[in-house]
């Protein structure tokens, strides 16, 4: 591919831009297709949402407006003429429905200080979203009136619109950070504007065509806003670390006296073949998202392998033709310090820090992995203290948000869950008197199980026979009375009453239920989905070396980074420990997708510098080197690459770490923590100490796994007479050299 590019450099930068303009054109006209709430969720609250969805039943996003004084009660006339205005403004809006006042529906707290009047947002979840602005500013035109009172709304639509203009915020903030800041330490790296430049432009215009891609697939498999996301950060990522890797390889053989073609097919067929490999098995990874079975981790994984296969795309094809087409112009807009900076270190020598770390790591190698393997361990002890849960709107948000505060003045004034189970009956005859006496029944026995409070509403749909009944649990809503009072009602008093009625279906939903059913989804799946994912990748690694020791060190490697990733997220977002150093605080769980998340993405995104760094490894063993001086060689050729790639990763991992939301928050996080400990920890330390420590055994392939498919790679290069060769350093016989 590499060899083609150069040959035909015109046809494939213009096809290229061609399929990237196209791709993104088509995207934007065909258009994006969101996830529904059915398929958002697993278990019984999917069911309930499609019963819905088909009836053409849409639920109101429900709003309140907390009415509050410390000195004046409800009963006051003062507090009575605020009450009535603000049931005027939403009114006056024209935007709202089902507005009850709280002296007609009782909604006053027990001290009566406070109350609130609860309305309906009209249209459906994304019009309401567009519809509650009107509202909100009429009820702070009310609070601005009246500051001696408290004034706050808070409600589905509106923290909608919140969650929705935060996310489009910090994607654009982290978009515009990243950027910049992998320009910044590709400019340090290369010391060059032209070889900075890119791998940027090759990261963006790959992430611009994926963009495209995943829109026009949207027909088949639907996205969300959470995939953009994602999509962005893997491939801002991987796109800049595959440039890199080829860019540096091919201007490392230049400066040891190749010609340029020459230079470009050994770039193409080491760098590139790792590149390849890489991608594969980050591509093979994120499939194992699948096997969740949830649409939005479905989404996430669809739009990162598109984004991964692009970018793998660009950095075999285009980049090679661009190579060739620049030539040594690539070291163009030098900046002196930063050349001179660079230059005083070759590639093959480490650098002096990476020299000091490796050599009392050669010379001890035992030493080095009980202590390296040590750390590890304690740094992912707190794993076994991990809660997951799907954390609530309050926790989500950061703290002091003018929505959490009000959450929690509406809780102290009107203690108990905030949203109640909801019932969806779908039966043959909604008004039958079987099913009459049914729910009948379920209120009483949910009210006489102490566990389930009134008062339990029901709304009756005779033309789609389908009714619903809102059941208040106790607990906070995602507490573990809360979670209780959901068993209760779901195994053995809905099953009591209305599964008793032939036909009738009765799932149960609402917040309680949904984050009780997506919990168990997640579960569910962890073992199946790290399965896949290490059976996979332990495979690809034994077909692209043609080794068993290499495969298993990759694995358990891998393993350890990513366990010493959760013991940081559980420590920080679970505990608090430094929790505010990160603008947060601890939270008492982490988010219950971030953990099979984290394990996904990290095993695909580790496999960039074992592949990387085991391949010169490999290639300079073919070469006649005994193993100890392979790995010694490997490792400091490839220190500087794997520093600059380390880096880049972390800072763009850390731009989503400052994000809003707690999810997001501890995905940028964990995944910083993670490469950053990998690129150290495991590729400067535990790599070449137990590489050292197998010596020849590193290479061991069982005679009955011959029967593999070989995806290693055999085209030869001689070294040029005067490189500096390792073998010719170390008086080895030099051999061809088998990549």
């Amino acid at each position: 591919m590499g060899a083609w590019s150069a040959r035909h450099r015109k046809s494939a930068v213009f096809g290229w831009l061609l399929f990237v303009v196209l791709a993104a054109y088509l995207g934007g006209a065909h258009g994006s297709t969101k996830i529904t709430d059915a398929e958002s969720m697993p278990g019984q609250v999917a069911r309930a949402s499609k019963i819905l969805d088909e009836a053409g039943i849409k639920t109101p996003a429900g709003e309140s407006v907390l009415v509050g004084s410390a000195t004046l009660t409800a009963d006051d006339p003062a507090f009575h003429a605020v009450v009535d205005q603000v049931v005027a403004a939403v009114t006056g809006t024209g935007r709202t429905a089902d507005l009850r006042s709280p002296y007609d529906s009782g909604a006053v707290s027990a001290d009566r200080h406070s109350v609130l009047v609860r309305f309906t947002v009209e249209g459906d979840s994304e019009e309401a979203v567009k519809n509650v602005p009107a509202v909100l500013d009429a009820v702070a035109a009310v609070q601005a009136r009246h500051r001696d009172l408290t004034v706050d709304e808070l409600g589905e639509a509106s923290s909608g619109k919140w969650v929705s203009d935060q996310f489009a915020d910090d994607f654009q903030r982290a978009e515009w950070t990243a950027v910049p800041l992998a320009l910044g330490i590709l400019l340090v790296a290369f010391g060059a504007l032209v070889a900075a430049v890119l791998p940027v432009l090759l990261a963006l215009t790959a992430f611009v065509a994926a963009g495209g891609l995943v829109a026009l697939s949207t027909g088949f498999l639907h996205t969300s806003d959470s995939a953009g996301s994602v999509m962005l950060l893997v491939g801002l990522a991987v796109g800049v670390d595959y440039c890199l890797f080829y860019l540096r390889r091919e201007r490392e053989e230049r400066a040891a006296g190749r010609d340029a073609e020459t230079a470009l097919r050994i770039a193409a067929a080491t760098s590139g073949r790792a590149v390849l490999i890489s991608g594969v098995t980050v591509v093979v990874a994120m499939a194992g998202m699948f096997l969740t079975g949830v649409a939005e981790f479905q989404a996430m994984s669809y739009a990162t392998i598109v984004v991964v296969v692009t970018a793998v795309l660009g950095s075999l094809t285009v980049l090679p033709a661009l190579l060739s087409l620049l030539g040594d112009r690539v070291e163009k807009g030098r900046l002196p310090f930063l050349h001179r900076l660079r230059r005083t270190t070759a590639p093959a020598d480490g650098g002096r820090i990476w020299n000091a770390v490796l050599t009392p790591v050669l010379r001890r190698p035992l030493a080095a992995t009980v202590l390296a393997g040590g750390l590890l361990l304690a740094v992912a002890a707190p794993l076994v203290t991990m809660h997951t849960a799907n954390l609530t709107f309050r926790q989500q948000l950061p703290k002091g948000n003018a929505l959490v505060t009000t959450s929690e003045r509406i809780e102290a004034a009107f203690p108990g869950s905030p949203s109640p189970a909801t019932v969806v009956i779908k039966a043959a005859d909604i008004g039958s008197p079987a099913i009459t006496t049914a729910i009948a029944d379920l209120k009483a026995r949910a009210l006489a199980s102490g566990r389930m409070h009134g008062p339990i509403e029901v709304t009756v749909h005779p033309e789609q026979n389908i009714a619903t009944v809102d059941v208040p649990l106790a607990g906070s809503g995602n507490d573990r009375a809360s979670t209780d009072a959901l068993r209760t009602l779901r195994g053995e008093i809905v099953p009591a009453t209305l599964l008793k009625v032939p036909g009738t279906q009765a799932p149960v939903t609402g917040s309680t239920a949904g984050s009780y059913d997506f919990n168990r989804q997640m579960t569910g799946s962890m073992l199946p989905v790290f399965g896949f994912v290490v059976l996979f990748a332990f495979l690809l690694m034994l077909t692209s070396f043609r080794s068993l020791g290499i495969a298993l060190t990759a694995v358990v490697l891998n393993l350890l980074s990513v366990g010493a990733a959760y013991g940081v997220l559980t420590l920080v977002f679970q505990h608090g420990v430094g929790a505010s150093l990160l603008g947060t605080a601890g939270v008492g769980a982490v988010e219950s997708w971030v953990p099979l998340f984290l394990f996904v993405i990290l095993f695909g995104l580790s496999m960039d510098y074992h592949v990387f760094v085991v391949s010169r490894i490999k290639e300079s063993h073919d070469r006649g080197l005994p193993t100890r001086e392979a790995v010694a060689h490997g490792i400091r050729s490839t220190a500087g690459v794997v520093t600059s790639a380390a880096v880049i990763m972390v800072a763009v991992f850390a731009v989503f770490g400052t994000l809003s939301m707690q999810s997001m928050k501890q995905m940028g996080v964990g995944l910083a923590v993670a490469v950053l400990i990998d690129a150290t920890v495991i590729r400067g330390v535990l790599l070449p100490a137990v590489m050292t420590l197998l010596g020849e055994r590193n290479w061991y392939l069982p005679r009955w796994l011959d029967r593999l498919p070989d995806l290693s790679h055999t085209e030869a290069f001689e070294p040029v007479a005067d490189s500096p060769a390792p073998s010719e350093r170390d008086g080895a016989r030099h051999r061809r050299v088998g990549v």
